[in-house]
């Protein structure tokens, strides 16, 4: 679709895993100069001081049971801001194409002739595990991790390829704290070892994060001990025992 006349401009920023001081210079920069700022649930209220105190507010988290209304509504807002002539900044939490429904908003803006630019930002996939003191990837240990949202292993029927993933030497979920129980069988069910070391990161660089390691075959029942809440990060692979490695040396998480 040709482009709406009149119309403003629309940034789809990633606000990293929350700490305002792991933006990008370019989210930073757009934060100060925009007119409108579309946020969702987690956005720290330090990130949003850097905002201009004229720019208008709008906070539009999801709660659970909504979510597909809730994304309807923030994709015509974006498209009705942008056609006023505002430059509108869409803040969202971590990366916004990495499960954050990112590329949904820029095909609808797309679809509506709404000019758009996409600003990366430090997704929790990998901000988390490295809080924890857990490198994703190592020379001894693995050479490639895989990133799987967590949602689709509470489905009835998951379209996710349990015995694949069995197989990865690091996998991160996403979104993963109701499901950690159901996770952990599908992967031991499909070939993983219940011994394998796994760990849940809960709100990494924020004032609440904490985080518990244990087995495989353990970690739900370990999460459910001590009270994770989401959001948090499950990483799953012999990657997790870097950390016993590097506790010393960690201010972050115990």
């Amino acid at each position: 679709m040709a482009l709406h006349p009149g119309t403003g401009k629309v940034y789809l920023v990633g606000a990293g895993p929350g700490a305002p001081e792991l933006l990008t210079l370019k989210a930073a920069e757009l934060l100060q100069t925009a007119e409108v700022i579309v946020y969702d649930r987690l956005i720290q209220e330090r990130v949003l001081e850097l905002a201009s105190p004229s720019a208008e507010r709008i906070y539009m988290g999801k709660k659970a049971g909504c979510h597909e209304s809730r994304q309807a509504e923030i994709q015509e807002l974006l498209v009705r801001k942008a056609r006023e002539g505002k430059r509108l900044v869409r803040l969202k939490g971590g990366d916004p194409f990495l499960l954050g429904r990112g590329g949904e908003e820029a095909e609808y803006l797309a679809e509506h002739g709404v000019p758009f630019e996409v600003i990366p930002g430090v997704s929790s996939a990998l901000a988390a595990p490295l809080r924890a003191g857990i490198a994703v990837t190592h020379r001894e240990v693995a050479s490639s991790v895989t990133i799987v949202t967590g949602h689709e292993a509470g489905r009835e029927e998951s379209h996710l390829d349990w015995e694949a993933l069995a197989r990865m030497e690091t996998l991160v979920f996403l979104m993963a704290v109701h499901n950690v129980g159901r996770i952990a069988e599908k992967l031991i069910e499909h070939g993983m070892k219940a011994a394998t070391p796994a760990a849940m990161v809960q709100m990494a660089f924020w004032p609440e994060e904490r985080c518990v390691a244990a087995r495989l075959g353990t970690i739900a029942e370990e999460v459910r001990r001590v009270g994770i809440q989401p959001p948090a990060t499950l990483i799953v692979g012999e990657v997790v025992r870097l950390r016993d490695r590097l506790q010393g040396l960690l201010e972050g998480l115990v």
